[in-house]
């Protein structure tokens, strides 16, 4: 049999294989290693095999831990099943509930469009508004529902600016034969075609035309110049909505699965840890998000032809006309979208409600209402929970005292916000059992002594100066999601990074922090996260195309992230001091004498 044949039998059945395999392969790591700390080892590296390779589902994969820790005699069931809902896998579902109602009653849609009328039509312009908009989504719907939202939006805007895109992708090949047609007077060429029944989408982008281009012939390579300058801003407006949408979902705890998985490793390995909660992460992650995007938006224009002159000055051209039919498609679409109804309006407020209630629970930089509650009780868990239970009974009609007293009014059913039937539809459960096997993975590291095992053999790297720590460690989990799940690598990962902190006398959120936004810089493969995948499933995108933008974008995120680490984050998290709650305890719950010294001297030299 060739070895080709060979090579796709094995390929078909590779996920059996990884399946079958792995864990005859690790059986060593038992024996070779402390008994516990082994056993723990041989689960970590088998269900990160299983989440890199998709072997099993990722679901499926993290209720493991349920199976294999009682039985390995790592951790009692008792102490691995209620990892599976902490209190912050109930802040992620309640910002999926919200998320659920924005959907349900189109808000997305409105604020979208709106933000699209604010910021212009020429293509730089566009770009922003839509990177702009994919981020503002992000922080509250998931980065693959935003994206799933914004990209039939962007296209409709891309076909009244440039016209059909087969059209256009036909005018970037070869010319010769229409250039011969001009040259014998037989045709005039156009970069749009012209159906012969146009919807009224269609009848937007191509009024207008042939008053400017009637009687005015054009030589095949202008034709193809042109075109290929609109394949190059219409590639830039496809890869800009899954980019932003990453970007986005950093700004807030439920934006992204990883930040809520930091929050809840800092919960295990420091209890007495309480500088992250919802208001202190989105006052640093906002700033940097803002940064982040702009950077990239810069990149992205001038790599796919937004930034030139028309920027700054007004012409009377070809592409001013496109533009003047994409501003009347953005503007006939939210028309249509009519006022704002009294659902939308009470979304909006409850949607207003949570973020704020969520910011000024306990911001740190200033007092906030939790001050009125026992000290501890009171979480942002509680918070996003009691906002979204009022949306399961709000109506979603203006009540009327009238109805009591109208004999004729019609007895229609009571709808409210949201029903419990959307709700379980919208909500992926599949990535809460997601969080709680990284909490479970995360606790067994802990316990079984796992974490400081790891945490020790990486003492060398104490040699290395943390603020390059900082972008090592970032630039390696940016490289290593583009491969895996950006939440199956946070799991992993999180907990080594804490322990090697521990052991470098640093300040652990410094590392653990950078750790986990830069989870969230996968930008270079389709296969990276969902967004890209969508947008690359487009078809109009290459794998070319995203190597190149997202490389760059790797390294501006690596960047951001090192900047804002050594400013303002240093500032709001005291990063340059090494903190009690992070002090390690013996048995009898006293600091070791060395791990005291250690931490001095680095105070003494800061």
């Amino acid at each position: 049999m060739k070895i080709s044949v060979v090579s796709k039998k094995l390929w078909s059945v590779h996920k059996q294989l990884v399946l079958v395999l792995t864990p005859l392969i690790l059986l060593p790591l038992i024996f070779a290693l402390p008994e516990k700390e082994g056993k723990c080892l041989y689960v970590v590296i088998l269900m990160a095999m299983y989440w890199c390779t998709e072997a099993l589902p990722l679901a499926v994969t993290a209720m493991l831990p349920v199976c294999l820790f009682p039985t390995l005699g790592i951790l009692p069931s008792k102490k691995v099943c209620p990892q599976y809902f902490l209190e912050t896998n109930f802040l992620f579902l309640s910002g999926l509930v919200m998320a659920s109602s924005i959907e349900e009653w189109g808000l997305h849609r409105r604020i979208a469009l709106k933000v699209l009328t604010i910021v212009g039509v020429k293509p730089a312009w566009l770009i922003l508004g839509m990177m702009v908009t994919s981020s503002f989504l992000s922080m509250w719907l998931s980065n693959t529902a935003t994206t799933a939202m914004m990209l039939p939006i962007a296209n409709a805007i891309l076909e009244s600016l440039f016209g059909d895109l087969e059209t256009l992708k036909q005018n970037c090949k070869t010319t010769e034969d229409s250039e011969g047609e001009i040259l014998n007077g037989q045709s005039n060429v156009k970069l749009h075609s012209l159906p012969s029944e146009p919807t009224e989408k269609q009848i937007l982008s191509i009024d207008g035309i042939d008053g400017m281009e009637q009687g005015e012939l054009r030589t095949a390579e202008e034709i193809r110049t042109e075109s290929q300058y609109q394949l190059k801003v219409w590639k830039g407006f496809l890869i800009c909505i899954p980019y932003a949408a990453s970007i986005g979902g950093t700004a807030t705890l439920t934006g992204t699965a990883p930040n809520l998985i930091l929050i809840g490793q800092l919960k295990s390995y420091f209890p007495d840890c309480d500088l992250i909660n919802f208001g202190s992460w989105f006052a640093f992650a906002f700033p940097l998000m803002v940064l982040f995007l702009f950077l990239g938006w810069i990149w992205i224009s001038f790599l796919y032809g937004g930034l030139n002159t028309r920027l700054c000055y007004k012409q009377h051209d070809r592409r001013a006309q496109a533009e003047a039919r994409a501003k009347a498609l953005i503007d006939e679409d939210y028309r249509k979208l009519g006022s704002m109804n009294f659902a939308e309006g009470s979304i909006a407020f409850f949607f207003v409600l949570f973020a704020v209630m969520l910011f000024t629970r306990d911001p740190k930089f200033v007092t906030g209402w939790s001050v009125f509650f026992k000290k501890g009780y009171v979480s942002d868990a509680v918070t996003g929970v009691i906002i979204v239970s009022i949306l399961f009974f709000f109506p979603s009609q203006k009540p009327s005292l009238n109805w009591w007293f109208d004999p004729q009014a019609a007895n229609t059913p009571y709808v409210p916000l949201l029903s419990w039937k959307k709700a379980q539809d919208s909500v992926p459960w599949n990535i809460i059992l997601l969080l709680g096997g990284g909490f479970a993975m995360a606790k067994a590291c802990e316990e079984s002594g796992l974490a400081a095992w790891i945490g020790g053999h990486l003492q060398p790297l104490a040699e290395v100066p943390p603020p390059a720590a900082v972008m090592l460690i970032t630039a390696f989990l940016a490289c290593f999601t583009e491969f895996a799940s950006n939440t199956a690598t946070i799991i992993i990962f999180l907990p080594v990074i804490a322990e090697l902190a521990i052991h470098i006398s640093v300040n652990p959120l410094y590392f653990m922090i950078p750790a986990t936004v830069g989870c969230s810089f996968a930008f270079m493969l389709p296969v990276s996260t969902p967004p890209n995948s969508i947008a690359f499933a487009s078809g109009h995108l290459m794998v070319k195309d995203m190597v190149k933008t997202g490389c760059v974008m790797n390294v501006l995120g690596i960047l951001s992230v090192s900047l804002a680490m050594n400013t303002w984050g240093v500032a709001m998290f005291g990063l340059n001091t090494y903190p009690d709650w992070a002090m390690p305890l013996n048995k009898s719950g006293i600091l070791t004498d060395v791990h005291l010294s250690s931490v001095q001297s680095l105070n003494a030299t800061l």
